[in-house]
């Protein structure tokens, strides 16, 4: 009955509604001369369907007795057919009463049995009926419920009470291979379930793809000829009469139409991914949970993975999204989205369909530092969930802005070698494969503050077009027991899907020594350390640490960095090259002195915050910039720092 029905089928079926009220007509009031037999004509109608009528379908799929079934068709016929509506009034003696009270029904209808009216009974077990009690059990009226009427009549269309609940599942166009993977997984479990004839367990889809969950549902529905439809769990009622209404039109509903229930869980420890989980042990048949963590249930259950594709996988969905040509055309591009970017399933195939719908280049320029098409579109669609928990910072400096020993920038070219390359390194050379620990690039910068270290992350994120997040620490930092890892857990988790580049500042504040336990505030804090340190290990793209205090530092931490770069204070020569680029080049300068200048005894920091304030003194003052604004804007800096300028380092400025 979940097909759609034929027009012949729907001619013939009403067909046989006429001569099954008919029947119930000379039930009712039967001729004395024996006219009218029904018989003849109940045989013809049958005879035209070209299977079962809608009536003994749900008769047979509801397990109604005889009775049972010309009780319903019979408050089907008050509905439907007046004549029959007129036939109940007359039995009764009454003409106001043209319904059907189950005392009519008893005293007319074959093999009557009282039982057929209590709660565990299909009638009302199902609802397909209902009992208006207010007259008394067996004198009240018997309502048939509209759904079980337009069944009956033909017409098989979700109940309109969940109607607003659920919507049909969304398919992909395509499917990565580890998702068709789990999906056989699923049609293997259910398969072997029903042969041995035993109740489908709870199949739990676990991970971060719910759009892939989503697929993997409704491919698995298809296989086995169901609908597959979805139900939010914010929609189940937390009440638990309600939730129980709802399990009984669901059950009769999937019996109707042929249908799977997928329950989407985007937060299962919440009072909505309880209700949810109280829901799912309730229900027979093939029901599906998608969250992010697989609940407890006090249910038989099977859980299945559904993560975002691993890079391999992610670069296949890739190719197989854009086509053989423009993935060929985007090859580079390509291996190097599937390895920063960990994008869901749906993300990847929109991706590709904007992409084949505005063709263009999709190779990056990359002496103007400019990203492709590709590369932007998967930086916008990953970063959402960062942005939420982060400050991003819009990185332009490149590597001409840092001035620093060639050894610090030797290093700093390693690094951005580390992210260029991970996808070959890690996925084709295997060293991924071997072991998933210590594959991040957990770097540290040391150095007195404006020695460049925020500066030098800003020229990574430039350099490879990736995002640069700055983590507020008074955001993440929580005096309640578990809620710091808790907010380290969302950052990297989010950071992970993106792959930006992490900026701790002042991290000796959240990165400090393990302490001896002296307390529980001393083993928890300890307890914070630790975690993060193995989230460090764990992170797969670049989080930069900087710090003034190195020596503050934890020396487990210490030892599980990649690279330790040390941001020196700039010698002579160094501040030379630093006053040389403070000036952008539509700055009106005059008669400036940069080799007296360079005698400064600052950092790149304090060199910058000098020439942007001597910029505004001129502005104000209608005069370009002088060695006078220069000086009186050096006092203004050092003054913040309780440090009086020498003589010796401004002599002949002005």
């Amino acid at each position: 009955m979940n097909a759609p029905l034929p027009q012949d089928w729907t001619i013939a079926n009403q067909q046989l509604l006429v001569a099954e009220f008919n029947r119930l007509s000379q039930r009712l009031l039967p001729t004395a001369d024996g006219r009218g037999d029904p018989a003849p004509a109940l045989a013809q109608a049958r005879q035209a369907l070209s299977g079962d009528s809608a009536i003994d379908w749900l008769a047979r799929a509801f397990g109604l007795s005889g009775f049972e079934r010309d009780v319903l068709l019979l408050c089907a016929g008050v509905e439907m057919c007046g004549e029959l509506a007129r036939a109940c009034a007359q039995a009764q003696g009454d003409p106001g009463r043209p319904w059907v009270s189950f005392s009519l029904a008893l005293s007319t209808l074959d093999a009557p049995h009282w039982s057929a009216l209590t709660p565990q009974r299909p009638l009302r077990r199902w609802r397909l009926l209902e009992v208006d009690t207010s007259a008394g059990l067996s004198t009240g009226r018997l309502r048939i419920d509209e759904r079980v009427l337009h069944f009956i009549g033909g017409i098989n269309e979700l109940d309109a009470r969940l109607a607003h609940l659920l919507r049909p599942a969304r398919r992909l166009p395509l499917q990565a291979a580890a998702h068709a993977s789990a999906l056989q997984t699923l049609l293997v479990a259910v398969d072997r379930q029903n042969e041995a004839k035993i109740e489908l367990p709870v199949i739990i889809l676990e991970g971060d793809d719910p759009a892939a969950q989503e697929d993997i549902a409704a491919r698995g529905a298809d296989a086995l000829c169901l609908q597959c439809l979805v139900l939010l769990a914010e929609d189940v009622p937390g009440n638990a009469e309600e939730r129980a209404a709802l399990v009984t039109l669901w059950q009769r509903e999937a019996t109707l139409l042929g249908a799977a229930l997928l329950i989407l869980v985007s937060e299962p420890a919440s009072p909505a991914g309880e209700a949810a989980r109280t829901l799912s042990e309730r229900i027979c048949g093939l029901c599906l949970l998608a969250a992010p963590v697989a609940p407890a249930l006090n249910v038989p259950c099977l859980r299945i993975s559904v993560t975002k594709p691993d890079g391999s996988d992610r670069q296949q969905l890739w190719i197989d999204a854009l086509g053989p040509g423009q993935a060929q055309h985007a090859a580079l591009e390509l291996e190097r989205a599937a390895s920063h970017f960990r994008l869901g399933s749906r993300a990847v195939q929109d991706i590709a369909l904007s992409l084949q719908a505005t063709p263009g280049p999709q190779h990056s320029e990359t002496g103007a530092h400019r990203a492709s098409p590709l590369w932007e579109s998967c930086r916008r669609e990953s970063r959402g969930g960062l942005d939420n928990l982060a400050q991003r910072l819009e990185a332009t400096a490149d590597w001409d802005s840092l001035v620093l020993p060639e050894a610090q920038l030797a290093v700093l070219r390693q690094i951005a070698a580390h992210l260029r390359q991970r996808f070959k390194v890690q996925e084709q050379w295997g060293f991924a494969a071997r072991s998933s620990r210590g594959l991040g690039l957990a770097t540290l910068f040391a150095g007195e503050s404006g020695t460049g270290k925020t500066l030098a992350a800003e020229v990574l994120a430039h350099t490879l077009q990736l995002d640069l997040y700055r983590i507020d620490l008074s955001a993440v930092v929580s005096k309640y027991i578990g809620e710091t890892e808790k907010n380290l857990r969302k950052v990297f988790d989010a950071a992970e899907d993106c792959g930006a580049i992490l900026l701790f500042d002042e991290a000796d504040a959240l990165f400090g020594k393990r302490t001896e336990v002296k307390d529980s505030h001393d083993r928890h804090a300890n307890i914070e350390v630790s975690y993060l340190l193995q989230r460090m290990e764990a992170y797969h793209g670049l989080a930069v640490l900087t710090t003034n205090l190195k020596s503050s530092l934890d020396p487990a931490f210490l030892r599980r960095l990649r690279f330790i770069v040390q941001f020196p204070f700039p010698d002579q020569a160094q501040r030379l090259a630093l006053w040389l680029r403070a000036f952008p080049a539509a700055t009106p300068t005059r008669e400036l002195d940069f080799d007296k200048l360079a005698r400064l005894s600052m950092t790149g920091g304090s060199i910058r915050n000098i020439a942007l304030n001597a910029a505004y003194l001129a502005a104000d003052a209608g005069d370009p910039v002088t060695m006078a604004h220069l000086l009186q804007a050096a006092h203004a800096e050092a003054s913040k720092n309780e440090r009086p300028l020498a003589d010796a380092e401004t002599r002949g400025w002005a």
